[in-house]
């Protein structure tokens, strides 16, 4: 780390209307050091982020680079100052070539000033190589994985010569080995003197890249310290500003009648003979690596997917295969893991969102009344405290942990006898993450059955009362809350043996 910061951001603010995003912020970032941005959704984290990105401008407050101010105008002023901003979804132009997406701007000229597209090609080669990865320079941007284009995203920056790197929760759509993959590339430009600000919800990576931790909490600076001085815990703690509690509220219940019954189910090539029951006051978690077959199982018992062999009962009455109204009708709810895509319709406003799969029974005459769909929508939305202006507002307007919030409310609403939720807290903050274990967990008390999917071992730890373990399509271990252990599921995962 050098004596001086490379970049400071000096008591900067930033207010929209009445609400004060950003207030009095300052923030030193060093070349050759990671530096972790923490906060719950809404704690000022994506503003920062658009100050330095240029996006938008402070309303007071200065910005220095090698100790000199600098005023960011736009985009293009803070690439000309070495910024550069990696999203969460890269926004390349999907048409074009991977080699222009990296020159577009500042193409190689050649003779008669026309653009030189050998030395384009060339140029993102040898970049592509210095980062250890191999992208083909003249393929299109269309159809690269979210991965790759965050690697084009990189890419262009180390073209543009950038020496502060914002990652802003590059690993929410990538796999375990592509999150290993981006991470040697952000070390190498770290190593190589760059100044690293990396945004993430999960402590396991902020340890793994970091050397230092900078926490927001309601558009506030709260603390900045050295990873290896501050533990996951006190990081909690100063990130919600309250004794949290447990993360994982789980209370004890006794579990009571089989509600779901899972006997032989399977879907060539993608799973096989899959059998299971979860009981009413029984969280049931699906473990096991990506690509296992946990979602695409979940799915088929919801009826969205198809299965070409096996049943499935609910509180002992046979479902048709592909028929997710006969399931909602028995009092299955399956909140899914790509929310946006599946879980929400982000055009619509949040109280017709939230009452979406009871509009007949709110519905009058036929008519569907706004006061009932007001009254519905504003008690479950109170109830999972989600934060929006007006219940008129549309959906996509809420920050990711919001929009989790009224996808369960949707299917809350309900009062369903089966929860199904797949992933149920990716991608949001740990105070929101609490709120959302402690109502599975009132639920479970309350006799629904939760059988849940997620790639987070201690979530699976701590709310499960039984882990089934995935592998490759199969059901190859089932151990009870006392047995599971971060070992025994991951020897199950990865193969190795445990007993059934």
């Amino acid at each position: 780390m050098g004596e001086a910061p490379l970049l400071r951001l000096r008591e900067v603010s930033k207010s929209f209307g009445a609400v004060a995003a950003v207030q009095n912020v300052s923030l030193d970032l060093y070349g050759g050091e990671a530096h972790a941005l923490v906060g719950e959704n809404g704690a000022g984290k994506s503003t920062l982020v658009k100050l330095l990105a240029g996006v938008h401008r402070p309303d007071s407050g200065t910005v220095e680079l090698d100790g000199n101010p600098v005023e960011l105008n736009g985009p293009a002023d803070a690439k000309a100052a070495g910024i550069a901003v990696i999203y969460q979804e890269p926004t390349l132009f999907p048409d074009l070539s991977v080699a222009e997406n990296i020159a577009m701007g500042r193409p190689p000229l050649g003779r008669f000033k026309t653009v030189d597209r050998t030395a384009m090609i060339r140029q993102a080669g040898e970049l592509f190589k210095r980062l250890g990865v191999s992208i083909d320079p003249n393929r299109p941007a269309r159809g690269l994985s979210i991965a790759d284009q965050q690697l084009v995203e990189i890419a262009k920056a180390l073209s543009a010569q950038a020496r502060v790197v914002v990652m802003d929760e590059p690993t929410a759509a990538l796999t375990g080995v592509e999150v290993e993959r981006l991470f040697a590339v952000a070390r190498s430009l770290r190593d190589d003197g760059a100044a690293l600000v990396f945004i993430s919800h999960r402590f396991e990576e902020i340890t793994a890249l970091c050397e230092r931790v900078t926490i927001m909490r309601d558009g506030k600076h709260v603390s900045t310290d050295l990873l290896s001085e501050i533990s996951v815990d006190e990081m909690v703690r100063r990130m919600v500003g309250r004794e949290l509690g447990a993360l994982f509220p789980k209370q004890q219940v006794d579990p009571g009648a089989v509600v779901l019954s899972v006997d032989g189910l399977s879907r060539d090539p993608v799973f096989a003979d899959v059998s299971f029951e979860v009981r009413a006051g029984e969280i049931v978690a699906l473990a096991g690596l990506v690509g296992s077959g946990r979602s695409e199982v979940v799915q088929s018992i919801f009826g969205v997917d198809p299965r070409d062999a096996g049943t499935v009962k609910v509180l002992g009455k046979t479902l048709k295969p592909g028929s997710p109204r006969q399931a909602m009708a028995a009092g299955v709810a399956l909140v899914p893991e790509d929310r946006r895509q599946q879980g929400l319709l982000m055009e619509l406003s949040i109280e017709r969102n939230v009452t979406l799969p009871r509009s007949r029974a709110l519905s009058q005459l036929g008519f569907l009344t706004g006061s009932s769909e007001r009254r519905s929508a504003k008690e479950w939305t109170e109830r999972l405290k989600t934060k929006y202006a007006r219940l008129s507002d549309e959906v996509g307007t809420l920050s990711g942990g919001n929009q989790q919030k009224v996808v369960l409310a949707k299917w809350l609403s309900m009062a369903p006898k089966l929860l199904i939720v797949d992933e149920p807290t990716r991608g949001i903050d740990v105070g929101t993450k609490a709120e959302v274990h402690r109502l599975m967990s009132s639920l479970a008390a309350e006799g629904v059955a939760v059988l849940m999917v997620s790639s987070e071992l201690p979530e699976v730890l701590g709310m499960a009362d039984r882990v089934l373990v995935m592998r490759e399509g199969r059901l190859v271990a089932e151990l009870d809350r006392d047995r599971a252990t971060e070992e025994s599921v991951m020897f199950a995962a990865m193969g190795q043996e445990v007993s059934l």
